[in-house]
């Protein structure tokens, strides 16, 4: 009996692999490990993190976070991040059909088997590249952007300058080892904070297993912290012999949005725990709140206007990140100018507002002016009054 039943079991698995597959992705970390968080000070566990308030872009704690190091897949967070806006900007649609390349298909690494002149949607593309970190889907997807990899590249590299990614340079779209191709952890947070703007990333970032090829294809997400931390909702891990483990992950709790990035980390337990670290540590000691309205706002004197005062407008960040033991203790400074010469445009300059803490400066917003002045001229003047006249 128990020799049928070991046979059956047998059968039953042959039969199931020659039906299923499952995208070969990167190094599993030990699962019972996950929960460990790595102190942040510099015995964290990797070459160089990072670790930045999402709205603010406000550095919370760093590490070497300007050493260049290779990315490995932390690279295809450009490649959703173009994809994202193609498909904002109406260029491609989530139902495209898009057919792999020989090209696509000879990446290797991280991959879904995309075969030459097989087809998938946007939709399932993302799906691989963002949960699987698949190499062929990501290429395929760049080929569809910009017509080829190089091409493609090009755009990222372009993108990476307008984001301020200074250290930054691309040699793909799927982060495999290449000589040059080199990013910083402050790079990759900026690129990040870019990315999970998108909400529609998240619908494939945070998500922990999907499927590919009406069920056939089974992804499980590289991302661990999706499944392991709480409020996870993204984003990107990479793995190659040239840049060990690196991670992008991305959560947010009550309100406040955490980018954390460590690169070259000896062990994929050791990106999680380094990671698991920043996130807590960022949580535990930072808060947001929300800035008190200003009391009334004096106008400013205006010189040569039709009008002899502008009121003033304030545009403050709907909140600022300061430390949970601060957070009683925010204070705003007022600078205006004492007048301003005619002609003053809305929305004109007129000063700042200074946010600190205990003496620290933390943020800053513009105080400007409130509506148009124009300047007084004969013509103003005779209309003014003329005006006078008829009210009269």
């Amino acid at each position: 009996m128990t020799r049928r039943v070991l046979a059956f079991i047998l059968c039953l698995a042959i039969l199931l692999g020659t039906c299923f597959t499952t995208a070969w992705a990167e190094d599993e970390p030990d699962f019972t490990a996950l929960e460990t968080a790595a102190p942040v000070d510099d015995s964290l566990p990797a070459k160089s993190a990072i670790l930045m308030e999402q709205d603010s872009g406000r550095i919370l704690f760093e590490k070497d976070a300007d050493i260049q190091l290779p990315p490995a897949s932390i690279t295809k967070i450009m490649t959703l991040l173009l994809v994202m806006e193609a498909i904002d900007n109406h260029q491609i649609t989530l139902n495209d059909l898009v057919t792999c390349s020989p090209h696509a298909a000879s990446m290797g690494g991280s991959q879904i088997w995309f075969e030459p002149g097989e087809q998938m949607s946007v939709d399932d593309l993302i799906k691989a590249t963002a949960i699987s970190s698949a190499n062929d889907a990501s290429v395929a997807l760049g080929e569809l952007i910009a017509g080829s990899e190089e091409a493609f590249v090009e755009m990222m590299n372009a993108r990476a300058q307008e984001l301020g990614m200074e250290n930054t340079v691309f040699k793909n779209a799927t982060g495999l080892d290449a000589e040059g191709h080199v990013s910083t952890a402050r790079d990759i947070a900026l690129m990040s904070r870019e990315l999970i703007k998108h909400d529609l990333i998240k619908e494939y970032s945070s998500v922990w297993m999907s499927e590919l090829r009406d069920g056939k294809t089974q992804l499980v997400n590289t991302n661990k912290l999706v499944r392991f931390y709480d409020g996870c909702t993204g984003l990107k891990t990479g793995t190659t012999d040239g840049a060990g483990s690196c991670l992008a992950a991305t959560a947010t709790r009550k309100g406040m949005s955490l980018v954390a990035v460590t690169l070259g980390s000896a062990t994929s337990n050791d990106r999680f725990a380094s990671a698991r670290g920043l996130l807590d540590y960022g949580f535990a000691n930072y808060t947001r709140v929300e800035l008190p309205p200003l009391e009334e706002l004096q106008p400013v004197k205006v010189r040569g206007g039709v009008n002899t005062q502008v009121e003033v407008q304030s545009l403050p960040p709907a909140s600022v990140i300061v430390r949970a033991a601060d957070k009683d203790s925010v204070q705003q400074e007022v600078t205006l100018v004492e007048d301003v010469q005619a002609p003053v445009e809305k929305g004109q300059l007129l000063g700042k507002v200074v946010v600190h803490v205990a003496g620290s400066k933390i943020d800053e917003y513009d105080l400007v002016a409130a509506q148009t002045i124009e300047k007084m001229t004969f013509f103003n003047a005779l209309k003014q009054l003329l005006g006078y006249l008829i009210q009269m």
